[in-house]
């Protein structure tokens, strides 16, 4: 059998931080250039660098932090869907079928109100996409209580340029870090399962 992997990964330190957010840095802390033994980096960056998730505890006081989002909400089957704009009512019904409770949405997409709603409705339990944040400044906080406060996984800054449209399987665990509010994740979608 023959396995296609996509890596929809964005590289974390040539990538902008989202605009107040610390810029993503390493410093070699152990060099073999200098004499060490090995090398060591030290890394420096925000818990949403680069390709992330975010956790309920992002806009929810009490939520559940990076290390307690379940993880078969970060695997498993997912549909790939082309969009771009303002998701409506007609979106739905063309492309959540057969049970389908993991989306990516490749394409410049907004996520408002009505649209975190409907994931609730549909029992969504991740939705990704290829910007870095979802609503926009008009809605952006209220998305993100809709979706975590219904513990829908949010995937952003994916980069599905070279993937097209169609059912694949999705690998995009969260590092286990308590009390933080989201993780960098190195997102992987397998074709041929």
């Amino acid at each position: 059998m023959y396995l296609n992997i996509y890596d929809i990964s964005k590289e974390i330190f040539s990538l902008k931080a989202y605009p107040g957010d610390p810029e993503p840095g390493k410093e070699n802390w152990f060099s073999m250039e200098r004499g060490d033994p090995c090398n060591v980096t030290k890394l420096y960056m925000g818990s949403h660098s680069g390709t992330h998730i975010d956790a309920p505890r992002h806009f929810m006081k009490n939520g559940k932090d990076a290390a307690a989002v379940p993880l078969e909400k970060c695997m498993g089957y997912c549909q790939v869907v082309h969009y771009n704009g303002k998701i409506g009512n007609d979106f739905w019904m063309r492309r959540l079928e057969n049970g389908v409770d993991k989306l990516l949405i490749r394409g410049d997409v907004l996520i408002d109100m009505d649209a975190a709603e409907n994931m609730v409705r549909y029992h969504l339990n991740l939705i990704g996409v290829e910007n870095a944040t979802v609503g926009d400044q008009t809605c952006q906080k209220q998305v993100h209580e809709i979706l975590l406060g219904n513990e829908i996984v949010i995937l952003e800054n994916l980069q599905l340029a070279e993937v097209e449209e169609g059912k694949y399987f999705l690998a995009a665990q969260p590092l286990k870090m308590r009390e933080v509010d989201g993780s960098p994740v190195r997102a992987v979608l397998l074709k041929g399962l």
